[in-house]
């Protein structure tokens, strides 16, 4: 969870069992990146921080629902967290244990810059929390765990300033509404989300994911969908691609192990798929970083 603001000694208090840890990437003049790891699971109590900047948070790991001014949204691997200067927000793990984010914060000044011209008006706000992990987010998130393997400051301020141009002007052409959370049913839809995550590579199936949610196959593909903003399907096939597009960065293995090993059956449809998602070859991305 991205946290950011003060918090009271009692706050301190009631959540060091599981306090975030923040790993500072790098920062500059109006920007800053970095990488957050929280461990609070259901038995940590929410407390509430305010957005010093813009924040855009790319959920690499886990689960956890963010209430703002904006409503209740519910983020999981692969999403992006939204966050106004100056508004006031909570995080908490009622389904299930820790999350690992990479967090961008804009000074308003810099955003305000950004968003003139990717939104084509300096007075774009975010209007939900949240943005689902579809396809239009995959290539954002991937992009934001390759800049958190970046060492050189010119290239990591290049990276955070065009990510959050890339995010603006996705979210201006299509700016999501909140996803209305229901505790248990929604607390089951996280633990089917991990186990996605966890066995992307796996062949899953309907039946395998609605038992791990203890629901009938009608019930939880919509459940899931109304959760999660994607089918299931969509849902497996976005971890893959991330997880490859990390591997293409993160990894010397030929474009055909790591697009077997993250569960496509050949090749050309891994390449198929990755071009549509990531706009270009999986060996033009490599060469390109993910820039």
């Amino acid at each position: 969870m991205p946290t950011v603001g003060a918090r009271s000694s009692n706050d301190r208090a009631a959540i060091d069992g599981g306090a975030p840890r923040a790993r500072p990437i790098a920062a500059g003049e109006g920007w800053s990146v970095s990488d957050l790891l929280c461990g609070a699971g259901p038995s940590d109590r929410p407390f509430e921080e305010r957005h010093d900047g813009f924040s855009i948070a790319a959920v690499i790991e886990g689960a956890f629902t963010y209430k703002s001014d904006r409503g209740d949204a519910f983020l999981h691997a692969g999403a992006l967290l939204l966050g106004n200067h100056g508004r006031c927000f909570s995080c908490g793990h009622d389904h299930g244990v820790g999350d690992r984010c990479i967090a961008f914060s804009f000074a308003p000044e810099v955003f305000e810059e950004i968003a003139a011209s990717a939104a084509g008006s300096s007075r774009f706000r975010f209007r939900a929390g949240s943005a689902p992990a579809d396809r239009a987010a995959a290539p954002i998130v991937a992009y934001a765990e390759a800049i958190a393997r970046e060492r050189s400051p010119l290239p990591l301020e290049e990276s955070a300033l065009r990510l959050a141009e890339r995010v603006i002007a996705t979210i201006s052409r299509n700016n999501p509404a909140p996803v209305r959370t229901m505790g248990r049913e929604t607390r089951r839809i996280a633990e089917a989300l991990r186990i996605i995550e966890a066995r992307a590579a796996e062949p899953l199936d309907l039946a395998t994911l609605a038992a791990s949610a203890h629901m009938s196959k009608y019930h939880f593909l919509r459940v899931f969908r109304r959760v999660a903003g994607a089918t299931p399907h969509q849902a497996l096939l976005s971890a893959r691609m991330r997880q490859a597009a990390d591997r293409l960065l993160s990894s010397s293995d030929t474009i055909a192990a790591i697009a077997f090993d993250a569960g496509f059956g050949d090749l050309s449809t891994f390449n198929h798929r990755f071009r549509a998602d990531f706009g270009r070859t999986p060996s033009r991305y490599r060469r390109d970083r993910g820039a």
